[in-house]
């Protein structure tokens, strides 16, 4: 089963808590919070206190995606604030295996982060570790931007090493996503699809959000 997980980049900020509502309504899977921190993305989004905000007003678990400089300095705080799932970017942590353990000890699921630019191999030290790898399919910091076919390559070798290996992460892809490159990351192995523009925009949610699960 494909889940659907609506990225809040993507929201209208003065209707956030009714945005949140009609995609919990519409039954998606999680809800992806970007956090960047102006240093290793050139952007500001959601913080600490604004992910315990939308914890409060909604049941959908919170996919929480740090895109950080040394993101292990805030793995406890995002955890305390209600994260379901915390995701770091490889290519930002210099200890990337204790890093997921200790996104583990919170009790939240561990996610690492490839950039597209980064081989699929870099994390071959830390796969049985992982709950979830994303694999991002524009370059991270802002939102609509294109996907990047080239990715494919890596959701593929991925899918294929949890199968050789019985690995049990999930797979998630982030960036560009609508109808038609769902359908690509699909047949790679995707299991996860965070969408954003394509979701909030959609003039007829449900129908958008049956489609993509399709």
């Amino acid at each position: 089963m494909t889940l659907i997980a609506p990225s809040l980049l993507a929201a209208d900020y003065l209707k956030l808590g009714e945005e949140i509502k009609r995609m919990e309504s519409a039954g998606v899977d999680y809800l992806h919070i970007d956090v960047m921190d102006g240093h290793f993305v050139p952007n500001l989004t959601f913080g600490i206190d604004m992910v315990a905000q939308i914890a409060k007003s909604t049941t959908v678990p919170l996919d929480v995606h740090l895109m950080l400089a040394e993101p292990e300095r805030y793995i406890e705080a995002f955890a305390n604030a209600g994260a379901a799932i915390i995701s770091v970017h490889i290519e930002a942590c210099t200890h990337i295996h204790a890093t997921l353990k200790a996104i583990k000890k919170t009790g939240a699921k561990a996610g690492v982060v490839l950039n597209p630019g980064t081989p699929a191999e870099a994390l071959n030290a830390v796969l049985s570790e992982a709950d979830l790898i994303l694999q991002m399919t524009v370059n991270p910091g802002f939102g609509g931007q294109s996907f990047i076919p080239e990715t494919l390559e890596n959701i593929e070798k991925l899918a294929t090493w949890r199968t050789e290996n019985n690995y049990n992460y999930l797979i998630e892809v982030d960036g560009g996503i609508n109808q038609e490159t769902a359908e690509l990351a699909k047949k790679a192995g995707t299991d996860v699809l965070v969408a954003g523009s394509y979701l909030f925009h959609s003039p007829n949610l449900e129908i958008a959000i049956t489609d993509m699960r399709r």
